[in-house]
């Protein structure tokens, strides 16, 4: 076996990801602190093609080196908007028809591996802060709740490890893999 070289991958360009169709996912960031989750988060976006990051409260936005260390140009790939507050990003999202999806430890989430996501639906997946999580206020404005099952003696992960599993699940439903 060979490692492929940079030319070989097939990669689009960022026209092109701009006009490509979009996996209908909406990544919402409530008050992420750390640049490089966001840089991150802004890197598995463009894998996965999605439609938008909405950036909300202490959540710092492009251009920045710090988030440009990890996202490596997908900050400017992807879509995104900044809000002050995240109960306004979701007002808008709800308006558009966007199911919300807070990714949190609650009374009543359901598994990751047992949604069924619907083709066809559109999906805003609200990802928090590294210490606090998502805000109960937040939560409360969710449709429902997604969980990570965990099995160590930790009950969180990374908030951009989080995403990644997150999002390559609900990517993976909507779209199945060969």
């Amino acid at each position: 076996m060979r490692k492929l070289k940079l030319h070989e991958l097939g990669r689009i360009t960022i026209d092109q990801f701009k006009e490509a169709p979009k996996t209908p996912i909406v990544v919402v960031l409530d008050n992420v602190r750390s640049l490089h989750n966001v840089g991150s988060i802004f890197r598995t976006s463009d894998a996965f093609r999605l439609q938008s990051i909405f950036l909300c409260g202490i959540t710092s936005t492009p251009p920045h080196k710090e988030i440009h260390k990890t996202a490596l140009g997908a900050e400017d790939a992807v879509s995104w908007r900044y809000f002050d507050k995240t109960t306004k990003a979701l007002e808008l999202l709800k308006q558009e028809g966007y199911l919300l999806i807070g990714v949190e430890q609650v009374e009543g989430s359901i598994s990751l591996p047992e949604f069924k996501p619907v083709k066809g639906d559109k999906y805003a997946v609200i990802f928090g802060n590294e210490v606090k999580g998502v805000d109960q206020k937040v939560i409360d404005q969710c449709d429902m709740c997604l969980e990570i099952p965990q099995y160590g003696t930790k009950h969180s992960f990374n908030v951009s490890v989080s995403a990644g599993i997150v999002l390559w699940e609900l990517a993976g439903k909507l779209f199945p893999r060969k």
